[in-house]
Formats: C-alpha cells, sequence, structure tokens
C-alpha cells in the first residue's frame, strides 16, 4: 500500500463529446480513484483526483490517452493536500 497522493489536473485536446468525463468515471471507480471530473468552458476537462499512489499513476497514464474518439494533446498536472472527505468519484456538471 502506497502513500495517498491528490492532484488536480486539466486535459487538452478533443476531450469533450467524445465520453470523456463518463470513461473516467469508468476507469476510476474500477482502480478506486476518488475525486469528480467536469468539463471546463474552453473545452478542456478538469479532473481531482486522489488515492495510493501507484494506483493514482495507473490513471494519469490512462488520462495521456482518454477514452477511444479523445485526442489529448496536453496535461497540466498540480499535486494538492490530500483531503479525507472524498468517497467516491463523481461526474460533476
Amino acid at each position: 500500500m502506497g502513500n495517498l497522493r491528490h492532484v488536480h489536473i486539466i486535459i487538452h485536446g478533443r476531450v469533450q463529446g467524445v465520453w470523456f468525463r463518463a470513461s473516467t468515471k469508468e476507469i476510476a471507480d474500477s482502480l478506486g480513484v476518488k475525486g469528480w471530473v467536469r468539463n471546463l468552458p474552453d473545452n478542456s476537462v478538469e479532473i481531482d483526483a486522489q488515492g495510493e499512489t501507484d494506483i493514482l499513476e495507473k490513471f494519469i497514464q490512462w488520462c495521456h490517452e482518454g477514452p477511444p474518439g479523445a485526442r489529448v494533446t496536453d496535461i497540466d498536472i498540480q499535486e494538492l493536500e490530500t483531503a479525507s472527505t472524498v468517497q467516491d468519484f463523481r461526474v460533476v456538471r
């Protein structure tokens, strides 16, 4: 078991209209990642995620590709302080 890690991610590219949010929730749920995902007005996708370091690395790796139909061109990742109140992973509108 690794240490908990909390990250804020902005994903750029063709990432809206390709089921990115729903696919992100599916992969997060399957890995046990907690947090949320939402679309931003500039057509990027924002993710707040936390989990064990090794699992979060797998999640971040998936974010570099995304679902079929997505074309990720850039990812911004910011490390945050871990929040203990997060219980699940949600799609935020």
